[in-house]
């Protein structure tokens, strides 16, 4: 049997597999020339040449420039052919639409984005999105599209791509957000948590992939990417990290969720906007109260109220922060990570917000749970969720599922799907 047939059935010989980690170190960079993969791999050089001359002829590896010498003659390196496919990365916020397109190495080619409301549903959600994707594909309509990965913010059942009940998107519950975007591009979809990718992406950025790292998003929602050793943790159905509906204790704030007291009912962006205004309705002294007779506040001027020391929006901003700290020590304690990032709306504050959380997190975490941490705000880079979609799809495509759908050339809904 050929290694072509071998790789359609999905049989995992000796030859496959060594072929398979040639493209893989090639591709990440661990060994880029014949004789760096035979020291990596242990396989003779003869074998080495073989399995490259493969992967060359499949596509997936192309001839670079010669590297250093070390003494004969200069070895030629080898390179992963990323411009041979597309990822498409939809990151959907409470607000806001956003696209990307990537090459298969992550690097962002493509965006843009609009001014959305989520709560308008999930059919004409998907058609604004389809109209944003048709803008970038445009630009660069000649390369096939390998994966598209989607975010969204709310509870994501990572299995089936099904939202689960998202507090802030009606009719959204249990939606089949795949299909529509399997039968436009006739490629394999991911959908995550918009959170997820943002951890992703922070991991891309500080090129750590065995990062132990906590992306806490906090804006007109709550909630946190966990990455343990470089890997998302979803948890059985995906609900991991969904730290907005853990209960604050005494609290009697009433949730979009429906129940009481949850962590997002007392600091995120839309409940610091209510307290703002009842607080100026009942007589507090503030520069954001002649917004508030006009029209309905927004949590943008809130933290810009902040920075010129409004009294009320500062007080307001390090409740939030405290309340918020308290349920990320909890964290801190469970997951021991290196790294906190605080992203979102909420982190525009700056170290107003920043200092609060800190002196929560280490005033109720462990000793040695906090002796190497560093809590710090995220770089706000309106890429960062399309780096971590990017991310998402090439862990996906590459670690996951690449034996099914190799000998293809190119991956395929039917290639990647587990297998009954």
């Amino acid at each position: 049997m050929t290694t072509e047939s071998t790789l359609r059935f999905g049989a995992q010989t000796d030859e496959v597999t060594s072929l398979l980690r040639i493209v893989n170190l090639v591709r990440t960079g661990e060994a880029t020339t014949r004789p760096e993969i035979g020291k990596v791999t242990g396989l003779g050089r003869g074998v080495v040449s073989q399995r490259v001359d493969q992967a060359i002829q499949f596509g997936f590896l192309g001839e670079g420039e010669f590297g250093a010498s070390s003494g004969g003659r200069a070895p030629r390196t080898l390179r992963f052919r990323a411009e041979q496919g597309r990822i498409i990365i939809c990151a959907l916020g409470a607000a806001h639409i956003r696209v990307g397109l990537t090459a298969l190495d992550g690097d962002v080619l493509e965006h843009t984005h609009r001014a959305w409301d989520i709560s308008r549903g999930p059919e004409k959600t998907i058609e604004a999105v389809m109209a944003l994707v048709d803008d970038v594909l445009k630009k660069d309509s000649n390369v096939p599209v390998w994966a598209v990965v989607v975010g969204l913010p709310g509870p994501v059942d990572f299995a089936s791509g099904q939202p689960v009940s998202p507090p802030i998107m009606p009719g959204w519950n249990g939606f089949d957000v795949r299909t529509p975007f399997e039968e436009r591009f006739n490629a394999p979809v991911w959908v995550d948590n918009d959170v997820n990718l943002l951890a992703l992406g922070e991991r891309a950025r500080r090129r750590d992939s065995l990062a132990d790292l906590i992306y806490c998003k906090i804006g007109s929602g709550i909630g946190a990417g966990l990455l343990s050793e470089g890997r998302i943790h979803r948890g059985a159905n995906g609900a991991a990290g969904d730290i907005g509906h853990v209960r604050v204790l005494d609290s009697t704030a009433q949730c979009r969720c429906g129940k009481v007291g949850c962590l997002e009912a007392v600091a995120s962006g839309w409940a610091l906007v209510r307290d703002a205004e009842q607080a100026i309705k009942d007589g507090a002294s503030s520069s954001m109260a002649a917004v508030v007779k006009k029209r309905a506040l927004t949590l943008e001027e809130i933290t810009l109220a902040v920075r010129s020391g409004d009294p009320l929006a500062i007080t307001l901003i390090q409740k939030s922060a405290r309340v918020a700290g308290e349920t990320i020590s909890a964290l801190v304690n469970m997951f021991n990570p290196s790294v906190i990032v605080i992203g979102g709306a909420m982190g525009s504050a700056g170290e107003v917000f920043l200092a609060e959380v800190r002196q929560r997190v280490y005033e109720l975490s462990l000793p040695l749970a906090t002796r190497d941490l560093t809590i710090t705000l995220s770089v706000a880079d309106e890429r960062e969720p399309l780096r971590g979609g990017a991310e998402l799809a090439r862990e996906q495509l590459f670690d996951v599922t690449f034996p099914r759908w190799f000998a293809d050339g190119r991956p395929s809904p039917e290639r990647v799907a587990v297998p009954a």
